[in-house]
């Protein structure tokens, strides 16, 4: 009973640094394998708490009027096709090579955070239309590879994308990100399934904390200031750091 206390806690950490920033999973995901998971199950395991959790983040986001209706749909039609790619790999792909990888990522992911460009609506128009459309096609295309194959960092590479390419703000970044993670994650939750790389009992005890921490970011988030949302970031990075370093803090077993 206490691990599955422990993961509905940490599953709300990373909804809320899923939903306002990006990077939850490299909480959880190496969890799940310290946990005694293996990778690729632990893979597929954490896409049922980062479905559900994004079906509530973008109910909250939509509850207080933040939607981009129809550029998330197409954005996420992208990311859907890319995700088949990426999650075909990711379970083939050997555990070993998985923890390398993963390690790598979980590095990267934090230095993208210390990178990642200001966002502020009021200094661009914000541009969906023409080549910014299609140069938003190619990279959610990409990055549905990558979230289709390990996820961890995907809301990093979103922000970015939609900041760059579209000049969203922050907030109504938060809102599309969600949207598009919870369309490909679909394509990638099937991949996994129909490999037989889910352990539905763990998905869905962690999926009762991610959805819970979602739903409180994404209404929290409205009305607030970048400046305010990117100051929780820095939470963000202790975390990603300790659990980089001090594995064993979150080491447990079933």
């Amino acid at each position: 009973m206490k691990e599955y206390i422990l993961l509905v806690i940490v599953g709300f950490l990373a909804g809320i640094i899923n939903t306002l920033a990006g990077g939850g999973s490299v909480m959880t995901l190496p969890m799940l394998i310290f946990m005694g998971l293996p990778p690729v199950v632990a893979n597929g395991t954490n896409r049922i708490a980062i479905f559900i959790q994004n079906i509530f983040g973008t109910a909250g986001f939509r509850s207080k009027g933040i939607k981009d209706f129809p550029f998330n749909i197409y954005m996420g039609i992208s990311a859907m096709i890319g995700a088949l790619i990426g999650a075909n790999f990711g379970v083939n792909i050997k555990g070993e090579y998985f923890n390398i990888i993963l390690g790598f990522v979980m590095i990267f992911v934090v230095a993208m955070l210390f990178v990642k460009p200001n966002i502020n609506a009021a200094l661009a128009k914000i541009q969906i239309d023409g080549k910014h459309f299609w140069n938003g096609i190619i990279a959610f295309f990409f990055i549905g590879i990558y979230g289709g194959f390990i996820q961890a960092g995907t809301g990093f590479f979103i922000l970015l994308a939609l900041s760059r390419i579209n000049n969203f703000s922050l907030v109504r970044a938060n809102a599309i990100k969600s949207f598009v993670i919870l369309f490909f994650t679909i394509t990638a939750l099937i991949v996994y399934i129909m490999n037989d790389a889910i352990n539905w009992k763990v998905g869905l005890v962690l999926a009762v904390g991610n959805s819970s921490g979602a739903w409180l970011a994404s209404r929290w988030s409205v009305g607030k200031s970048d400046k305010l949302i990117k100051r929780f970031l820095v939470v963000v990075v202790l975390i990603m750091i300790v659990k980089l370093w001090f594995p064993s803090l979150l080491s447990f077993k079933f």
